[in-house]
Formats: C-alpha cells, structure tokens, sequence
C-alpha cells in the first residue's frame, strides 16, 4: 500500500520474462548485439521519424548526457524552479556540462509559461560577464502532475528558437503524459519543436531502463563518447534492450500508463468526497497533490498506507503516486481509510 513513488512498484512480468530470454546464449557487448540495434530501430517508427538513440539505465545520466549536447560550459539552462534537473539530481546536469548554470523560472501547476519564459530571455545579453542561454529543459509530466499539450509546447519552443535555444525534455512520465493528451508521440516532441527526449520506462514498469532520443540528430555526434566517459556505457546493454523491446510491444508500454493514470484519476474522485481534502494541482498523470487534516493523515499512516509529505515532515501537502501495477483495492482502502478519519 505503498504511494511514495512509481519507483517503489516493480517490473512488469513481460519485461522479466524478455530478461529471463536475453539471457540465454552469448551476445556482443556495449550496444553491438542484435536486440540493442533493433530497439534503436523502432523509436523510429514509434516517433515517426529518423533518430539517434542511446540507451542507459537512469533517469538523471539521461538527462544530463542530453543537456551536456545542448550547450556550453558557459551556457544557461532554463527550466522551472521545481524540475528535476533542479531540485533532485545532485548538480549532475552542472557537472556534465562543464559548469553551465541553470536558470529557474516560476510558473503555475508545475509549469513553465511563455510569459516568464520570454522576460528571462529579454533580459540576457552578450556580456562576457554572464552566462549565454542555450537551452530550454521541460518536463513531461511536471513535477507537479501536469502535463504540457504540444500547442504549450510549440508555443514555449518559438520563443526558445527565438533566442538560439536548443529544447530538452525530462520525460521520465513521458508515457503518462502522452495516454492523457491522446496524442502521437511525434506530436509531443519534435513536430512541436523538441530536440531530444530523455525517455524514461523505470517508472512506468521496467527495472532500469532509460533513453536519449536526438529528433535533432546532429546534436547527438559525441554523445556515444560521453556515455562511455561518464561510465554510462552498459557492456550487456542487451538487459537494457531487452526491456524497451518488451515495454514497445504490444502496446505495453501505453497500458501500463493508462493503468496508472486510472487509478490516479480513481483516487482523485474518491479524495474529494473526504472532509478537509483540498487538491493543489490538477491531476492530468499518476500523481496527486493533495493536503488532508493531521488526523486524517496519521490514520492513514497506522493504516499501513506509505505516501511523502511534501516539503518537510510535518506538512499536511502530501504526494501520491500511482503505477502500473497499483490494485484498485488499495485505493478504494486508502479511500476508505481516510473518509473513515
């Protein structure tokens, strides 16, 4: 009855089942093996468009070898003041790129808006003294829950191409995010202007599988050097292919996501009915924001139910996090448990 995180949920049974496979026999190592180059092969079909993929096995590397393409050592990195890049990965998008400085922006529901976007960008110069603007990051879904349509997306990558800014987006909910808006892949990246993806499936069902997809594949020449200096070159990368062949097929990658966005939406309508619940975001993925009454959340907590509270441990905003394999009984409990409070 665990709603800290999809990270707490396991793996999916077809993507065990296609490890178990992958290891029978030899293979050729660091990516040359037959199922490495055939899943590089169908990120082409499912973006509907020519790629550069490189596999890895965590979020944070994949979006710091992205960003570490995008700009300089004395370049900014936009993003919003709750990214990821931001608040949870340790200075490592900083360390990758040399030094590159990143820049947060506020913005409502978790989100960057054109507005504050286009004053950052207004304001910057040539100045030898300051940092040069090189890249936007987005994430997808945000940190809050919510998610960026593409016309939000094509509209923050006008301004972005405006001012010579390359466009990166953390999508470790890139999944969820997409069953939600019912939109194609292509039409969530690069036909609304984004230039690489860190692609995740950790969260949604695999054990440790991650990708960098260049829709710009120019920007995506020395990236095979840096995965391998960084130590982010897997030598039995066929563990790691053999979950994105088994997460793409058979659409399992999309079920998963809008089992998890279910039960997201299932818990949502339940919460409301609770007296003192009050909701902080809309809930547009797998993640709820939500403040409750103290007693209310310590009934919980001796119930057996494990969620974070945000910001600190005595705060009545709590995040829950659904998943792939999130039962409705555990739901309809947690429901149950806090209407009874």
């Amino acid at each position: 009855m665990n709603f800290c995180s999809d990270n707490t949920a396991g793996v999916s049974p077809d993507i065990l089942e296609a490890l178990a496979k992958a290891n029978e026999g030899p293979s050729m190592p660091y990516g040359q093996d037959d199922l490495t180059l055939k899943v590089e092969r169908h990120f082409n079909d499912i973006f509907e468009c020519e790629t550069t993929v490189f596999l890895t096995g965590t979020g944070t590397a994949a979006n710091a070898l992205a960003l570490s393409t995008l700009t300089p050592p004395y370049g900014s990195i936009y993003c919003h003041k709750d990214a990821h890049i931001n608040c949870d990965e340790c200075g490592a998008p900083e360390m990758f790129t040399g030094g590159a400085k990143l820049i947060t922006l506020p913005g409502p529901n978790g989100k960057l808006h054109s507005g504050e976007l286009e004053t950052a960008l207004a304001a910057t110069s040539d100045d030898v003294h300051q940092t040069q603007p090189a890249a936007l990051s987005i994430s997808q879904a945000s940190e809050a829950g919510t998610v960026y349509g593409p016309s939000e997306i094509h509209h923050l990558s006008a301004i972005a191409k405006e001012y010579g800014l390359y466009m990166h987006m953390d999508g470790a909910r890139f999944t969820n995010a997409l069953c939600t808006l019912e939109c194609s892949p292509a039409e969530l990246t690069w036909k609304a202007g984004i230039d690489v993806l860190s692609f995740g499936a950790t969260k949604n069902g695999a054990m440790n599988a991650e990708a960098i997809v260049f829709f710009n594949r120019d920007l995506g020449a020395d990236v095979g050097y840096k995965r391998k200096r960084s130590g982010h070159l897997h030598s039995k990368m066929r563990f790691i292919a053999a979950q994105w062949d088994a997460y793409l097929n058979n659409s399992l990658w999309l079920k998963n996501a809008r089992h998890a966005n279910a039960m997201a939406q299932r818990l949502k309508s339940g919460l409301e009915t609770v007296s003192g619940a009050e909701l902080y975001f809309p809930v547009e993925a797998n993640e709820i924001f939500l403040s409750l009454p103290e007693n209310t959340l310590q009934t919980l907590e001796k119930g057996g139910y494990s969620f974070y509270r945000w910001h600190d441990s005595a705060s009545p905003l709590i995040r829950l996090v659904t998943s792939f394999n999130t039962e409705e009984s555990d739901v309809d409990g947690f429901i149950k448990t806090a209407q009874s409070a």
